[in-house]
């Protein structure tokens, strides 16, 4: 008698049931266990769109959806995780940008896939209130008076407030000095405390603090005023002409998922996104739900790369 030994499966019984129960689960159709969107800290922007996907999403794809925090970027984790669905992002520029900025365990383009965009911020330009600015002509003449010698915030490198003032830098030539903070919250506290006097960010987290004079808003990042931020003109019109930075976070898969996969992904968790519930509820604290397809995000990422690698070329930016 053939006596087969297989950790989980000892007898030939077992052992047909187990190869039984991994085909007829390898031929399900997709999903049929739980998906997890790996995002930001919990707290964020980042980490609440991820929460209302998460709520909804199984109602569509009868699968649960859990959300997993990271403290540090995530895209290396998607990127090696297996092509099949069940391991997303759901992140911001950081992650197409940040590898032309220094070496990473991963490519955008090569390792990941674009699955849709999630939503957009308003993002604006502030100052500490102890500054003689109120605009941006103003800001720029006060720069251009003391060069080297007002002091931005930023928190993660490539991440939005820190790519808004390189632009911003890049654009108009100033030569304001960064500070780094270990993420945006940190950076934001610096500004209120006077620590620095100037930084880009987005208007939901700090309006209350606009509100209560902590900080002063001047522009919006926007190429057209933004209806987040009523009555805030853009860094355009008030100084700088040309002036564009949109923020932009989306979903990404690990590259070579099928393409049925990315696709129903698309579909469910943008129709989501687009819930006039879901809509209002996002606006109301400053951010805009999108949801869009597979290539016209990546058409948006692809974009977004060449952009930065003409500013990162031509300014040298490093790392610190």
């Amino acid at each position: 008698m053939l006596r087969v030994k297989v950790a989980g499966c000892a007898a030939a019984a077992a052992l047909m049931a187990c190869v039984s129960y991994g085909a007829s689960a390898q031929d399900q159709p997709y999903p049929n266990r739980y998906i997890r969107i790996l995002t930001s800290e919990a707290g964020s922007t980042n980490d609440i769109v991820a929460r209302i996907i998460a709520r909804y999403l199984p109602e569509k794809l009868g699968q649960p959806v859990v959300v997993e925090n990271r403290g540090g970027p995530a895209a290396d984790v998607v990127a090696r995780a297996a092509p099949d669905g069940y391991t997303i992002l759901l992140y911001g520029s950081s992650v197409w940008v940040l590898p032309y900025f220094r070496h990473m365990s991963y490519d955008p383009l090569r390792d990941l896939t674009a699955v849709s965009s999630a939503y957009s911020q308003a993002i604006i330009l502030l100052v500490h209130p102890s500054l003689p600015v109120k605009s941006v002509k103003d800001l720029m003449a006060l720069a251009k008076a003391r060069p080297g010698q007002l002091l931005y915030s930023a928190g993660t490198t490539a991440a939005t407030p820190h790519l808004a003032m390189e632009l911003f830098k890049y654009m108009s030539h100033l030569d304001l000095l960064r500070v780094n903070y270990k993420g945006t919250a940190p950076a934001v506290n610096a500004l209120m405390a006077g620590e620095v006097q100037v930084m880009f960010t987005g208007a939901g987290s700090v309006m209350p603090m606009v509100k209560s004079g902590r900080m002063r808003a001047i522009a919006v990042a926007t190429a057209e005023r933004s209806p987040l931020v009523p009555g805030l003109p853009t860094v355009a019109e008030s100084g700088l002409p040309g002036y564009d930075f949109t923020s932009v976070v989306g979903i990404f898969a690990p590259a070579k998922t099928p393409a049925a996969t990315v696709e129903l992904l698309s579909r469910e968790i943008s129709a989501i996104l687009k819930r006039p519930d879901i809509v209002q509820m996002l606006f109301e604290s400053g951010t805009a739900a999108l949801g869009s397809t597979p290539d016209e995000f990546g058409a948006r990422v692809r974009a977004d790369i060449d952009r930065w690698r003409k500013i990162i070329k031509d300014t040298g930016i490093q790392i610190e």
